[in-house]
């Protein structure tokens, strides 16, 4: 059983896929002058926004980084947190878990793109991008969180949906539960639960 549940955020609370590819063709159009595609931006998903940035290889990383945050703002129309996701926080904070966020979002980006759901009450730590030297698959994200919720490993998860989140996880000791909902494919992604509902971490809680 797990006392405590960290989780990352796109692609596993919210549903942000839709907005993430709107903005960033239109950023890349714009700063790269380059036309891509779903596919081709992929790389996106889990990973950091600089590190986004410098792979499309924009010039100036600051000005870029504020026109995506606001073309995504233009796209956010589509982004809703998950089926099934407020009801199962809910659930999880009345029973006493301890929940967190550990995400590649930097501070200012989860202001704009998470806040806004009114969500945040649920979880006692938050740990983003600009909160450690290294990002996921790094473990420091998660090791981070361990440290300020007074966590034991044995009995954490973190739940995501990338090979980054996995391989964060893994590199951190805690178990990973995939978020099927947003991950689409278990295939290459090394899991200690494959979930397909929010539902389940329930369960696995003992909720």
């Amino acid at each position: 059983m797990y006392d405590y549940i960290a989780f990352d955020i796109d692609g596993t609370l919210l549903d942000t896929e839709e907005a993430l590819m709107c903005s960033l063709r239109r950023l890349a159009l714009e700063d790269v002058n380059r036309e891509l595609t779903p596919d081709e931006l992929r790389f996106a998903f889990g990973s950091p926004g600089e590190d986004t940035l410098r792979r499309l290889g924009v010039a100036d990383l600051r000005r870029s980084s504020r026109k995506w945050i606001e073309y995504f703002e233009d796209c956010s129309h589509s982004v809703r947190p998950f089926d099934g996701i407020e009801d199962t926080l809910a659930r999880l904070f009345e029973n006493g878990v301890t929940m967190g966020i550990v995400t590649s979002k930097t501070r200012e980006e989860f202001a704009h793109g998470f806040s806004p759901f009114g969500l945040n009450g649920y979880f006692k730590v938050v740990v983003c991008a600009d909160d450690t030297e290294r990002h996921k698959p790094s473990p420091e994200p998660l090791l981070k969180f361990l440290d300020v919720a007074g966590a034991d490993r044995a009995r954490t998860m973190y739940v995501g949906d990338t090979l980054y989140d996995a391989g964060s996880a893994i590199a951190a000791g805690v178990a990973f539960g995939l978020a099927l909902w947003g991950a689409k494919t278990a295939e290459g992604i090394r899991a200690t639960h494959v979930l397909h509902s929010p539902a389940q971490i329930l369960d696995l809680a003992g909720k």
